[in-house]
């Protein structure tokens, strides 16, 4: 079956998973552009970008194919890997970085599930980086498989007229979405982070110390990343976020660990937390941190930098209120999107991460049956607040 690029770049665009992908893949190289290209024997087209180095190629721009090096890895099926374009002996004189003005480079081909190419995932830098040496090529082609699910699943929706049929593929698909995000992605970051720890231990070099533990930090961060994407796919893509409901007699502790977690990270900011006795409620308890913990991270990174936080969980009549308060504002437009993945805020620096920790502290709180709720005014402040009725 011929696909048009203009189908193709639709396809792209409808599949939401898309732009985390894109954002992972800039978190992890630390490459500041990245794109899924539709490749074919006359054309490179832009079927989705992430740009932060101004290369100025918007969705649906084009290239010269044979200047790409896509060309070359739709006729090798094979990823094309460059730590330092200037010093590498196949590409110092290659025609490629020299056009476009990169050091470093990664991209991988993405095959259709039929086993035809499609195009690549790929990202570059003006600025050198280490990609031969770790697990990032791994990790992207699990991205292009991934993808690959996507597209067939997009396209079967797009063909398929029964109803009945159409949920079938889309549960089926769902699944593997989520099985590819939880194992091939995970292991090769509990790699990285492992094998870093155990070089502390084993090897240690005062030298070399803070960039082992730099990529230590990054591991772990780029883990809460894919666990992020994780939670979105259940959310967007299945049923809700999983949550195992039980009585939790140390919810109190659970929240007040959280609070303290976030201080040590922000010690320059008050936290006032006033946590009562939380004993019969009935919920995920780390479910519950986890929404804690993505609410205070927002106002952290979002509220007033010199205002305090005001933490409140309490019980009543057996229900549960969980609260949390800081003293910035949200834009009346904003509100109503505040809980949609990828939500920023409409002005300011841009922020790390992927923009969905209040959109799956809504899905948290939509599985454990509660509500999650948000009031904004310039004289009180931000609220949300977290209600669980009794069980």
């Amino acid at each position: 079956m011929g696909h048009s690029k203009a189908a193709d770049i639709a396809t792209i665009g409808r599949i939401s998973a898309v732009p985390a992908i894109l954002q992972v893949i800039r978190e992890l190289t630390g490459l500041r552009f990245a794109a899924v290209a539709r490749v074919t024997e006359e054309s490179w087209t832009a079927c989705a970008v992430l740009d932060s180095l101004e290369f100025g190629l918007q969705v649906g721009g084009e290239l010269d194919l044979v200047t790409t090096l896509c060309h070359e890895i739709r006729s090798s099926h094979r990823a094309v890997v460059i730590d330092k374009a200037s010093e590498d002996p196949h590409y110092r004189h290659h025609h490629t970085p020299r056009i476009y003005k990169f050091e470093s480079y990664i991209s991988v081909p993405v095959f259709r599930t039929d086993g035809s190419f499609f195009g690549t995932i790929c990202a570059l830098d003006p600025n050198p980086a280490a990609l031969t040496s770790s697990s990032i090529q791994s990790t992207m082609e699990s991205f292009a498989r991934m993808l690959a699910l996507q597209i067939e699943a997009e396209e079967n929706q797009q063909r398929t007229e029964a109803a009945l049929l159409q949920e079938r593929q889309t549960a089926e698909l769902r699944e593997q979405f989520i099985a590819v995000l939880g194992h091939d992605l995970r292991n090769p970051l509990f790699a990285i982070s492992a094998g870093a720890e155990m070089l502390l231990r084993k090897h240690p070099d005062p030298a070399s110390e803070p960039r082992v533990r730099n990529i230590i930090t990054s591991a772990q961060r780029a883990t809460r990343l894919v666990d992020d994407v994780l939670d979105f796919a259940r959310g967007r893509l299945g049923n809700g976020i999983p949550v195992n409901v039980q009585p939790c007699d140390d919810l109190a502790d659970t929240l007040q660990h959280v609070v303290t977690e976030i201080h040590s990270v922000n010690p320059g900011r008050q936290i006032h937390a006033s946590i009562g006795d939380l004993r019969g409620v009935h919920c995920d308890r780390a479910r519950l941190g986890q929404l804690l913990s993505n609410l205070l991270a927002n106002a952290m990174t979002h509220g007033d930098p010199d205002g305090d936080v005001e933490v409140i969980a309490e019980v009543d009549h057996g229900a549960l209120m969980l609260a949390v308060k800081n003293q910035g504002q949200i834009p009346d437009e904003v509100l109503p999107h505040l809980f949609q993945p990828y939500s920023r805020p409409a002005h300011g620096a841009p922020q790390a991460g992927l923009g969905l920790g209040l959109y799956i502290a809504s899905q948290i709180a939509q599985s454990h049956g509660g509500r999650l709720h948000v009031a904004s005014t310039a004289q009180s402040g931000t609220l949300f607040t977290f209600s669980l009725p009794r069980p």
